[in-house]
């Protein structure tokens, strides 16, 4: 490869008059693990992968998990999960639907509405630009589809909500299973097991036909040592 390059910008008096210099080695940049081949990424298309990123808003108030599936540097695929700031479900909403389509580095450079969302994408593109991604070493990438598939069964988001108090101690709100209804409690009043409700699998019921309450008893489940406890309580009223 030839090392002769061409200036044809304005260049000042003082570069003006220096004398050339020839250019040593180009080895260009260092190869990056992408679905299963390794690539010098010089351009956008030149990217492809399946990766996430988390961001926060300015009063770290919310916060934003963001995958992407992109394929020969355009994205076919977004996920978007929020949680803690009402107003960012619905900027989420219109993520959604701008991302897809987006080259990488158009998607960096929009306002994806939420301070959240956009330090989201910005933490992802530090991975897709580096082959920091999930399907780094999987031959061809992740199928469209895979946001889909990380939601499981149920296509909705895994969330945990703990609160704890010294004066009363914990209280488990939701799990990834469900809705906590009871948490269960020993002899010494320490926790050793929850039930729980599958929200997704009660609203499918209930599309089907099935009456609300039987739908709500199906849903159920427990963990841990549920029927073993001596007491049972309901973690938001008691």
């Amino acid at each position: 490869m030839s090392n002769e390059f061409r200036c044809d910008y304005a260049m000042s008096a003082e570069v003006e008059h220096m004398c050339k210099v020839a250019k040593g080695p180009d080895h260009g940049p260092a190869p990056l693990p992408e679905e299963g081949k390794w690539i010098q990424a010089k351009e956008v298309k030149d990217i492809s992968g399946y990766t996430h990123g988390v961001g926060w808003c300015a009063p770290q108030q919310g916060a934003c998990k963001l995958s992407l599936n992109v394929k020969d540097g355009v994205i076919q695929e977004a996920l978007v999960e929020t949680i803690g700031c009402s107003g960012m479900t619905h900027s989420a909403a219109m993520a959604a639907e701008i991302l897809p389509g987006k080259t990488i580095l158009e998607a960096l450079n929009t306002d994806l509405v939420c301070d959240a969302i956009n330090t989201a994408m910005r933490e992802l593109f530090l991975q897709i630009a580096y082959g920091r991604t999930q399907s780094a070493f999987s031959e061809g990438g992740l199928v469209i589809g895979a946001g889909m598939e990380d939601l499981g069964k149920g296509a909705r988001s895994m969330v945990g909500t703990m609160y704890g108090t010294v004066a009363k101690g914990v209280r488990y709100l939701e799990m990834t299973e469900g809705y906590c209804t009871r948490m269960a409690l020993d002899e010494n009043d320490e926790v050793i097991g929850y039930e729980f409700v599958s929200l997704g699998k009660m609203t499918d019921f209930i599309k089907k036909g099935m009456e609300p309450n039987e739908a709500y008893e199906k849903s159920k489940g427990t963990y841990g040592r549920f029927a073993e406890a001596v007491k049972y309580i309901d973690p938001r009223k008691e």
